[in-house]
Formats: C-alpha cells, sequence, structure tokens
C-alpha cells in the first residue's frame, strides 16, 4: 500500500515537472523563437510628415525675404549694353534669390511700353513709377511694392508651381489650365532620363536622308543638359529607322493640295511607330522620344493640322510624357526628274529648335505667362534661364518630397496593420534615412538652399522606395493565424494531452483529499 502511494506521488512529481517545464521554459522558447521580428521603427515622425509637406509647400523664407528686402539700385542714364551681363556683373545673385535693380521713369534704358526687362540670370530691370522728389530710397521702395511682387511671381516658384508638380498626387482647387497642361506634359521625377532622337524614313528608294545629329546634339540640346545636370542625369543616343511609316493614312486636302493629319488622328500614329524605337533594357530611367519624319514621296508634302483645322507652324506634336513628332517636308528639295533615291541634308537648327522646345515641356520647365509691360529675354544657347532653373529645383524638390512622404506613410500604416510582416533592420535602416533626408529637404527648402534641397529629396525617395519594394515585406504577408494553428496542433496537441490529463487528475485528487481531511476534521 505504501508503495502504490509512493508511486502515485511521482507520478504526480513528474507531471509537474513536464508541466512545469513546458510552462516556464518550452512555451516562452517557443514563443521566442517563432516570433516576427520587428525592427524599430520612427512612427511618430513618419506621422509628423504631413505637415512637413505643409510647410515645404509653402513660398521659403528666403524668398519671402527677397519680396520684402529687395537688393536695389538706382540707375540712371547711361548705355544699356549686354542688359543681362551687366546686371549679373553688378550683383551675382545665388540660386533662389531674385536681384530687381529700379530705373527713374524719364529713364531711356528700356523702351517706353516696356515696364520690366527680366533677363537670363536671376536679375531684373524695372521701371519706377512715379514719385515725389522729396522722398526717400525706403518710400520709394515701398511705392513698388505691387511691381516687384508681380517680378517676383514671374520669376519665381509660386502656387500655380506648386499645383503642377502635386497634380498627380494632391486634389488642389483652384488651377488654371495652363498649368494643369503642363503638369500633365511634364515626365515624372527620376534620377535619370534617357533621351532618344529618331530618324525615320518610310521611303528610302526615293530619299538619301543626312542629318547631323551628333553635332546638332552638342550645339543646342547638350548646353540644356549641362544646366540640367544639378537635377538628373541624361544619356542621349540617335538611330535611324528605314520602312517606319505613321500609324494612320494621311487624307489628301484639295483645298492646299497636301495631305494633312488631323489632330483627332494623331493619337493614332505613336503605337505603331513606338514598337520599332526598341529600348533600353539595362536601364529602368524613362525615355523621351523625338522623332523625324520625312514623308514618302507619294503623300508629300505632310501638314499636321490642329483641332481648330488650322495648320500647325512647327509641323510637330508631341504626346505628355512620351516625347515628341516633327514631319519634315522635303518634297520642295527637288524636281520630277531628279535621279532617286534623292540626298537630302536636313536643317538641323530648324529641327533642334522645336525639340528643344518640346523637351523643355517634358521636363516640366513651365509656361511663363508675364503681366503687360514685361519683356522676358530669350535663354539663348543655354536653353535656360537661370530663374527658370530654380522654379524647375522648386518643383522637382517639392514633388519628391509629397512623394518619398507619400510612400513611407504607405508602407508605416501598412506594417502597423499587419503585425506578421517582417522588418529587418535594413528596412528600418532606410525608413529611418527617407525620415532623415526630407527633414533636411524641407529645411533646405525652406531656407532656399535648392540645390541642397534637391539633393536631399532624391535620397529620400531612393530610400523609401528601397524600403516600400523590399522583398521581405512579403514573406509573411500571406501567412494568417489559422494556418499557424494548423501546422502547430498536429505537433502540440498529443504532447499537451497527456500533460493536461495528468493535472485535471492531480487536481481532482487533491480536492478529494481536501474534502476526505474536511470530512474527518468535522
Amino acid at each position: 500500500m505504501a508503495a502504490l502511494q509512493l508511486e502515485k506521488q511521482r507520478g504526480r512529481y513528474a507531471a509537474l515537472a513536464i508541466a512545469a517545464v513546458v510552462i516556464v521554459v518550452g512555451i516562452p522558447l517557443w514563443w521566442k523563437t517563432t516570433e516576427t521580428y520587428r525592427a524599430w521603427l520612427p512612427f511618430s515622425e513618419i506621422s509628423e510628415l504631413d505637415s512637413l509637406q505643409v510647410h515645404a509647400l509653402r513660398p521659403s523664407s528666403r524668398q519671402n525675404h527677397v519680396c520684402d528686402s529687395i537688393g536695389s539700385a538706382m540707375i540712371y542714364n547711361r548705355v544699356f549694353d549686354k542688359a543681362d551681363l551687366s546686371l549679373h556683373m553688378l550683383s551675382e545673385s545665388s540660386c533662389g534669390s531674385v536681384v530687381v535693380y529700379v530705373i527713374p521713369e524719364s529713364s531711356t534704358l528700356l523702351p517706353e511700353d516696356v515696364k520690366v526687362y527680366v533677363g537670363q540670370r536671376r536679375t531684373a530691370l524695372l521701371r519706377s513709377p512715379p514719385f515725389k522728389t522729396s522722398w526717400n530710397l525706403k518710400e520709394v521702395l515701398s511705392n513698388l511694392d505691387v511691381e516687384v511682387e508681380q517680378v517676383v511671381s514671374t520669376m519665381s516658384f509660386g502656387h500655380q508651381d506648386i499645383v503642377a508638380a502635386l497634380s498627380n498626387r494632391v486634389r488642389m482647387t483652384k488651377v488654371t489650365k495652363e498649368s494643369m497642361a503642363d503638369s500633365m506634359r511634364a515626365i515624372k521625377s527620376s534620377p535619370g532620363y534617357e533621351i532618344t532622337f529618331s530618324l525615320l524614313n518610310p521611303d528610302p528608294k526615293s530619299h538619301s536622308l543626312h542629318w547631323d545629329i551628333e553635332g546638332a546634339v552638342q550645339s543646342y540640346i547638350q548646353p540644356l543638359l549641362n544646366k540640367l545636370a544639378p537635377i538628373a542625369n541624361f544619356s542621349v543616343d540617335s538611330q535611324i529607322l528605314y520602312y517606319a511609316v505613321l500609324g494612320v493614312n494621311p487624307r489628301f486636302d484639295n483645298s492646299v493640295s497636301a495631305y494633312t493629319l488631323s489632330a483627332d488622328s494623331l493619337s493614332h500614329v505613336i503605337n505603331p511607330v513606338e514598337a520599332r524605337l526598341g529600348s533600353n533594357a539595362a536601364s529602368s530611367n524613362p525615355v523621351l522620344n523625338f522623332l523625324l519624319y520625312v514623308p514618302d514621296a507619294h503623300h508629300s508634302p505632310l501638314f499636321i493640322r490642329d483641332h481648330s483645322k488650322r495648320k500647325v507652324p512647327s509641323n510637330a506634336f508631341h504626346s505628355p510624357r512620351w516625347g515628341g513628332i516633327m514631319v519634315y517636308n522635303v518634297n520642295e528639295m527637288y524636281g520630277p526628274e531628279a535621279e532617286r533615291p534623292v540626298d537630302i541634308n536636313i536643317n538641323m537648327a530648324k529641327v533642334m529648335g522645336v525639340f528643344l522646345a518640346q523637351l523643355r515641356l517634358m521636363l516640366g520647365v513651365q509656361h511663363t505667362h508675364p503681366p503687360t509691360g514685361f519683356v522676358l529675354q530669350s535663354p539663348g544657347s543655354a536653353g535656360l534661364a537661370d530663374w527658370e532653373l530654380d522654379r524647375l529645383l522648386w518643383s522637382r524638390s517639392v514633388e519628391n518630397i509629397a512623394t518619398a512622404s507619400t510612400t513611407i506613410t504607405s508602407l508605416a500604416q501598412l506594417l502597423d496593420q499587419i503585425g506578421n510582416i517582417v522588418i529587418n533592420d535594413n528596412i528600418a535602416q532606410q525608413v529611418s534615412s527617407a525620415v532623415t533626408s526630407l527633414q533636411s529637404a524641407v529645411a533646405e527648402l525652406e531656407a532656399g538652399n535648392l540645390a541642397f534641397a534637391l539633393q536631399y529629396s532624391r535620397e529620400a525617395i531612393l530610400a523609401s522606395e528601397r524600403a516600400f519594394f523590399d522583398p521581405s515585406l512579403l514573406h509573411l504577408l500571406y501567412f494568417p493565424d489559422d494556418q499557424k494553428f494548423a501546422i502547430y496542433i498536429p505537433l502540440f496537441l498529443p504532447m499537451c494531452v497527456p500533460i493536461v490529463l495528468s493535472l485535471l487528475k492531480i487536481v481532482s485528487e487533491a480536492k478529494k483529499r481536501r474534502a476526505d481531511k474536511q470530512a474527518k476534521s468535522d
């Protein structure tokens, strides 16, 4: 009897020991070894990105400072040769700033009907309205507030530029048709772009075309790309495609004795041609295509008409965020008796003038509509004025900040909602780097340091996209809890049933002993 009691006691101790090991060691060890690793993320700083973005959308303190205290100089009657260069040498304005020089109303430096002259750089010449001779300089400048505001709004980043930069991400009201059209044309911000010039010769038996594309790129396109170097990297290539035809058949118009392409048919031109262009599979950068199409002898001359049925002066059109096509007629360069194929040298100055204008639109250089009395100097061979570059730097920085903020915020919401996604240290590092770069970009933008703001905003985009598209985020995304139970129950149930039953038996015996003891005492 004593041996039986000893055996039962030993069994109870064994069951308790096994249960204790399972509860104290097994379950914590299993829980720790199977938990989802989630590195720390700066959720509080991510939640503040919306307010950072709002600050970035405001005009910078530096820009406001320019409006309130513009560096001015009273320039009286003297010869004004090479106006822009002279003004620039007087005061070399830094990136993001505007310097306005005020001349008396009676000055002959500007024609009578010109109120403001805006140069290629960051300077402008303003004709002063009438003022009293007794006024001091401060009173004169305070009387120029309206005119100065017009100059600054023309040359610097404003509300419409914000709308254009964020049109794809933020729903805004009070947007002009011009700004919306500009935003739809511009290709999205990217660290690099590929520019391809293609010559389409559908009739090589009739035309032997020669184009100095290398020299034309160096003369007309490369100066612009050099100026845009702080914004992105550019690669340029060219090709000649033979027997490449348009996707639509032009119609012959008896009234002008020429073939025409209507505006409605232009959308059908690109797809068939694009299949012949090819692509660079080694690069993920967006591609801008510029096509020069020389019609075959049986469809010459060929003219493009707009929606009002009027002939397009440039005989070209562009497709938003894709590129442009120019039709180049050569039928007047030879007679019907000419020996075929006819050697034809293409006027690259004419062609590149069109492509340069289209390239500016594709890269986001917006149309400027100055007030009456303003004269804007042509950007010349550079293809881009300094103040236009500043506006583009602003636009790209704001666009990058908005994009990176949206990406990081979306990622944070996803990780917060789905708790079984692994967050490894690399993702946490990329997220922290993106947040830090965003904060630095906004700070530099508010200070007017456009080059640094763009650099930080690009770093923020790269880091946010690396974190968002990290493959490790998908490992446990579609592994719900019910599947976990389906895996672990067959493993743990056979082991847990005897332990639980033993514990229940021990509890039952303990209750019985307590009841017997209570009965004896009574």
